[in-house]
């Protein structure tokens, strides 16, 4: 619900257990975000506060949407250069206030400066029931040309606490979605990309707390809905005064606004949890299932990828043996990977070709795909259309598509450019190859792949250079809506060398992600806990693989890489041609079991019962829809001599209610299972289990 109140003018957004507050005076100030309170009681709040003459105003510091002015020296949301200066002073001119629909409510804000010469429109989506706002900003130009030198997308202020920490995701290739918990010291901590896509080493997300646990306290959280070049910045000034500035990345950039023009900048969503981290997470999981991934919402399939198999070496009868294998086993989703087009027998040549290679395919795909189709799979396959290796036929027909800068040669990453697909006949060229590719056979998901950074990110020189960052973005998104409106049987999975386009911007448009290169099973845990602190179980594809065979490590039982993999979506990417008889009956085993739980994990409320890394034992729960069904999987990574694994607490059941453990009949209460426990027995190193409770009495 979004009010508003003439008298004290103030905004108060309320949604199911958070209040948001602000008053329009001279400025914006924001007031409170937190849990939900009585509005009315603010309204005797200070609209200033000096301090000296160094700081005359401290509480600038809490300005709503700051313009730089030269007069607040905290993070901007929004800086312009113009012939005549870079000094922007805006005024509250209004609102207007949406009525509610399908759960959706929206609060507009306007601001005008410059003699009407700038407007900026603040925009707030709320979705009261999962206690989620959605923020943005549009600067309209109606003057002389301008620059916008930065432009955020909204400044999130939290309460006035003794101190913060701040939770936020790190890593690498191979390593991503790491955990970090920081203390919030005076002073700025900046997590950005600068590599045009969303990039592996910090993920556009924060969560802020005091002292919360998995299951207690309060925590503030956010992500930016954005897939280019991002930045999230977290002051706290020596006021104590602490926000969350977030939007595109000001870094090499520079978007010229003609009169009549306007920016509209990514979403910033923010929410508050009181009951610890595994309540915001749930809280994100649910948002994203009903509001994002909503279009699309299918099954999750159980899919079958070549690569271990065959690497480029892909021909049709060799598939066609793989796809007789995965069948058998009970997968549902049968994919080619790299190698099947053009002259592509390495990294080296091909990419931008992407016509099927005549040797390895003489009747083209649709011999393949009729063949999987026959089998009750799906069709799907690899493409990596925003890059181009200089061995290619488009590279020698098109050398101008590529970005680079004037009088130097462009880098070469795994033996590849990037396309400039800023460019409308390359998203031309790039759209009708897709086009035909679908339209070639009932291919009915494409595996879409980045995998290297943009550089070079030039097409003439100039300004016009500094906004190819976010037409690239633009372009992208232009690209997967074309692509989902006009196939919307075709289910698009977001990868890029890993787990480096992910954010809630491309998942608008993307079915699943692919979030690492890292398919050891072990390693996968930290991988998958980091993931789900913000994005849901069913976004996150986990795949068997031979992984760790020849990596340096201990093997994993069959049960184990499974029972990891389960944890999301899952997949298959080992070679199962080396399977013996008895293995590939396991995998069939346990694929089966997959299915008869996957509604649970998929669409199911998460507990992050004991982390990976705390102790030798790891476990997740998952409470299904209806509460009925609940599926815990537990894994040991280490065990020393007389240790015993201890008890399982589990969560979100029901307190009187009586739930059967699968396999050997026993009942417990669901008091019993929360207060004193669920018994497991796991022996060894890398032992693991899967636990089925049933509601058989409420």
């Amino acid at each position: 619900m979004i009010s508003h109140d003439p008298a004290t003018r103030l905004f108060h957004i309320r949604t199911a257990s958070m209040s948001y507050v602000f008053r329009a005076g001279d400025y914006l100030q924001n007031l409170y975000w937190g849990k939900a309170l009585a509005a009315e009681d603010l309204a005797d709040l200070p609209e200033a506060s000096f301090h000296s003459s160094f700081d005359y105003d401290t509480l600038l510091e809490r300005e709503e949407y700051g313009c730089w002015t030269g007069r607040s020296y905290s993070e901007p949301c929004l800086a312009i250069a113009s012939e005549r200066g870079r000094h922007l002073a805006m005024r509250f001119a209004g609102h207007e206030i949406s009525e509610e629909r399908e759960g959706i409510q929206t609060l507009k804000i306007f601001l005008s400066g410059n003699e009407g010469a700038i407007s900026v429109t603040l925009g707030y989506e709320v979705h009261a029931a999962y206690d989620i706002v959605s923020r943005s900003a549009t600067v309209t130009n109606q003057g002389v040309p301008v620059t916008l030198e930065n432009v955020n997308s909204a400044a999130l202020h939290l309460p006035e606490l003794s101190h913060y920490s701040l939770r936020y995701l790190t890593g690498k290739w191979a390593g991503e979605f790491q955990m970090t918990d920081m203390p919030v010291e005076t002073g700025a901590f900046t997590m950005q990309s600068k590599r045009g896509i969303t990039g592996p080493h910090f993920n556009p997300c924060f969560a802020l707390s005091e002292a919360a646990t998995e299951r207690e306290g309060e925590v503030w959280f956010g992500l930016l809905a954005y897939s280019g070049n991002w930045k999230i910045t977290v002051e706290k000034t020596i006021f104590n005064n602490v926000k969350v500035v977030g939007g595109v990345n000001d870094f090499d950039f520079a978007y010229p606004l003609g009169q009549g023009e306007s920016f509209t900048t990514p979403a910033f969503l923010f929410g508050y949890a009181e009951a610890g981290f595994g309540s915001m997470s749930r809280k994100l999981h649910r948002f994203e299932r009903d509001r994002v991934l909503a279009a699309s919402a299918k099954p999750r399939r159980i899919l079958y990828n070549s690569w271990e198999a065959t690497a480029f070496s892909v021909d049709v009868r060799e598939q066609k043996k793989l796809a007789d294998k995965a069948a058998k086993m009970g997968v549902e989703l049968f994919v080619v990977d790299d190698g099947w087009f053009g002259e592509r027998h390495s990294d080296k040549a091909g990419l931008g070709d992407w016509h099927a290679n005549r040797e390895k395919f003489p009747n083209g795909l649709g011999e393949l795909i009729a063949h999987v189709n026959g089998l009750g799979m799906d069709f799907g396959i690899w493409v990596e259309p925003e890059a181009v290796n200089p061995d290619s036929e488009l590279y020698r027909k098109h050398p101008d598509w590529i970005y680079r800068f004037d009088g130097s040669e462009p880098l070469q990453l795994r033996n590849q450019y990037v396309l400039n697909i800023t460019k409308p006949p390359v998203r031309r060229y790039i759209l009708e190859m897709l086009h035909s590719l679908l339209r070639s056979g009932n291919i009915r998901f494409l595996k879409w792949d980045m995998n290297r950074s943009i550089s070079d990110l030039g097409e003439g020189g100039g300004t016009k250079d500094r906004r190819l960052w976010v037409e690239h973005v633009h372009a992208l998104y232009e690209i997967w809506s074309e692509l989902r409106r006009d196939h919307p049987d075709v289910e698009l999975e977001t990868c890029a060398g890993g787990g480096g386009r992910i954010d809630l911007g491309i998942l608008r448009y993307a079915a699943q992600c692919w979030p690492s290169d890292n398919t050891d099973p072990f390693d996968r845990l930290f991988i998958q806990h980091g993931f789900t602190q913000f994005y849901a179980p069913q976004i996150m594809m986990c795949w068997v693989t031979d992984t760790p065979s020849g990596a340096g490590k201990a093997n994993r039982s069959i049960a184990y890489k499974f029972h990891s993999a389960m944890c999301g979506g899952l997949g298959i990417g080992a070679d199962i041609n080396r399977l013996s008889p008895e293995e590939a009956a396991e995998y069939k085993r346990h694929i089966l079991q997959y299915k008869e739980i996957r509604e649970t994990i998929l669409h199911g409320d998460l507990f992050r019962l004991r982390p990976p890394g705390e102790s030798g034992l790891t476990a997740v729960e998952y409470v299904g829809p209806s509460g009925d069904e609940i599926v815990v999987l537990a894994f040991l990574h280490a065990q020393q001599y007389g240790d015993s694994c201890p008890r399982l607490k589990l969560q979100g059941l029901s307190e009187n209610a009586r739930y059967e453990l699968a396999g050997d009949g026993k009942r417990y209460h669901g008091s019993t299972l929360m207060h004193y426990g669920l018994p497991i027995e796991l022996k060894g190193d890398f032992d693991s289990a899967l636990f089925v409770l049933r509601r058989t009495e409420r």
